[in-house]
């Protein structure tokens, strides 16, 4: 399908291009059978309360149900967020969507005590347990997980009160999601002619990328006039997130909302830290490529507008999503028939919703752990970029399907911090398949170039989110109100550090803030720098490697939570207690700018 000048309705969108939800839910009517039927399991739940530690077989029947509602929770959640997200303004998907995840809030409070009960088990009594009954065995892991955490778990009124609280504390994301995707509206932006281009979230990268530098410009101060005409608000909600992960990490007895956050993946502090510390140690590398950058292009100045257009504009290309999904198909060869066979499943039978519409959510995911498989949302726009974004999502999305076939219904669903190894991974591949068949100079200039953005947008720019986060973070345990000119004083600051003398950092950038879903994820974007990293590290080993290195990558998708995160990466090649693999990334980003200077001086 080709680029649109018009956002369409949905309606207009061909069925092969929308997610089939009745793979999940045959109709609404279903779903809401289901949800009937699992709110009337939250009282069988609730009635082992004071129970736990009474003998193996109620141990046991007590977390065999609790996985059941577990696994309905997740289908009932799936299914209304892709209702609601394929178009945020149907008022009866916003209902379903409300509706599901209080029902997730009603099942944290119906289980509240079993935590509490759990620790309360003694050692011996507990071993007692899986000696009388071997079927508990299967739960042990997770078991000496929860117990680890006897520091910061609460007493059972106490976890009770921060389970209902969670629904009041989830309000600042609801309020910046309805604000940025549904009531968001954009005036056109304007082409050198004064031509009018339709402006949205989803538009708004392809715009950055013509090669009308006033379409960029007019693209880039219409997206922040808009924000900033909401900037105190979108201030308020940024701010009350800030305020709920102080509150929770207080009320849990942390240290800090960063140990807080890092607790529930078992990865040390020390990691984020060292993200940081090693990618501002290599700031010179990214200066270096803004340098060439602006040479290439032939400013006098280089704005933030100017950082998307590829450096080779007559390079560019439309690629249709069909072309797209066969290319990808094609670079992920070295994976294995298998992997492949799942992809092509995906693309065949409708895991996957394609084309922006009006009222959809904007970006692109994948929707992680539901049954029969994953759903992934995009908003293609027949670009290189676009291409990149699904050889990203599908690798969550199989890294998603193969830890759920892998793996017992409690180890599934893997920690955040190795959630962005598969989809960087996949990345990695394509980019060295596009380069291994590209032999025109100029074509090969171009893919460095989108090669060397990769770096930039996701080892650099997320590395530049995480410290933006942390300093909110800081701030916020300081007492300090962040307010729209305190958040854009921080974020002004990093933008100039992060991006150097040869880039004028205009007065917009500085609300750039306020339009990033993000920094909602508590502490989530560190994970894209160092999964990237990690990412490198392995597609090279699979390159170079072969079957060992598929069979231990594949192991590690098929791995879930069955291990602490740093040992699945070890199982599979990557030592990421070490700043090493960073490093090496970016030694990789400067061969490659090396090989751009070379290829653009003959």
């Amino acid at each position: 399908m080709a680029e649109r000048n018009t956002v369409p309705e949905r309606s207009q969108i061909p069925q092969e291009h929308t997610w089939d939800t009745t793979h999940m839910f045959a109709s609404d009517e279903v779903w809401q059978a289901e949800y009937d039927k699992t709110l009337h399991l939250l009282p069988q739940l609730e009635a082992y309360k004071g129970r736990l530690g009474q003998d193996a077989a109620t141990l046991l029947a007590f977390t065999e149900l609790y996985t059941e509602v577990n696994t309905a929770l997740s289908q009932l959640y799936n299914y209304a967020q892709r209702k609601y997200d394929q178009d945020t303004r149907v008022p009866e998907y916003q209902a379903m969507s409300s509706k599901a995840f209080s029902l997730l809030s009603q099942a944290s409070s119906a289980t509240a005590f079993s935590t509490p009960e759990l620790l309360g088990i003694s050692d011996e009594t507990l071993e007692g347990f899986y000696a009388q009954e071997p079927r508990l065995e299967v739960y042990r892991l997770m078991f000496t997980r929860q117990r680890d955490k006897r520091a910061h778990i609460l007493s059972d009124r106490e976890e009770q009160l921060l389970a209902a609280a969670s629904q009041v504390c989830n309000v600042p994301t609801e309020v910046f999601s309805k604000l940025s995707n549904a009531d968001l509206t954009f005036p056109d932006a304007l082409d050198g002619e004064g031509r009018p281009h339709p402006m949205s979230n989803g538009a708004y990268i392809p715009l950055l990328e013509s090669s009308d530098r006033a379409l960029r410009q007019s693209a880039f101060q219409t997206m922040y006039q808009t924000y900033g005409g909401m900037k105190n608000t979108l201030a308020a909600s940024l701010s009350g997130q800030m305020q709920k992960l102080k509150f929770f990490a207080q009320a849990r007895n942390y240290p800090n909302t960063l140990s807080a956050a890092l607790s529930s993946t078992r990865v040390p502090e020390s990691v984020y830290h060292t993200l940081i510390d090693t990618v501002n140690a290599n700031l010179d590398k990214l200066h270096r490529y803004m340098k060439l950058r602006k040479q290439v292009l032939g400013l006098d100045e280089m704005h933030m507008y100017d950082l998307a257009v590829p450096m080779v504009a007559d390079a560019d290309q439309v690629i249709p999503y069909e072309q797209a999904k066969e290319t990808v198909y094609q670079a992920l060869a070295p994976l294995g028939e298998g992997y492949r066979a799942i992809l092509k499943e995906a693309f065949d039978n409708r895991w996957i919703d394609v084309y922006e519409n009006v009222g959809k959510r904007s970006g692109a995911y994948s929707s992680g752990f539901c049954l029969p498989h994953p759903y992934v949302l995009l908003n293609h726009k027949d670009t290189l970029d676009s291409m990149f974004t699904l050889a990203h999502e599908m690798g969550h999305a199989l890294h998603s399907y193969l830890s759920t076939q892998g793996q017992h219904p409690a180890y599934r669903s893997y920690v955040i911090f190795v959630a962005e190894v598969a989809s960087t991974c996949n990345e990695a591949l394509l980019m060295q398949y596009l380069l291994a068949n590209t032999t025109d100079k100029a074509s090969r200039i171009y893919l460095i170039n989108h090669f060397l953005d990769q770096f930039k947008g996701t080892l650099y720019r997320q590395t530049q989110f995480a410290e933006f986060e942390l300093r909110m973070n800081q701030l916020t345990a300081q007492g300090e109100p962040l307010t729209a000119d305190v958040l854009s004083r921080e974020y002004k600051a990093l933008n100039e550090k992060y991006y150097g003398p040869d880039v004028v950092c205009d007065p917009e950038i500085a609300l750039e803030w306020s339009r990033i879903p993000h920094f909602y994820y508590n502490y989530y974007v560190y994970q894209y720098a160092t999964g990237y990293s990690a990412a490198i590290a392995l597609s090279q080993r699979i390159l170079t490697e072969g079957e060992q290195a598929v069979k231990d990558y594949l192991a590690f998708l098929s791995g879930g939570c069955s291990k602490d995160p740093i040992d699945l990466l070890k199982g599979a090649g990557v030592d990421m207690t070490s700043a090493q693999p960073i490093q090496n990334a970016l030694n990789l980003f400067d061969t490659l700018l090396d090989e751009m200077e070379h290829l653009l001086a003959e």
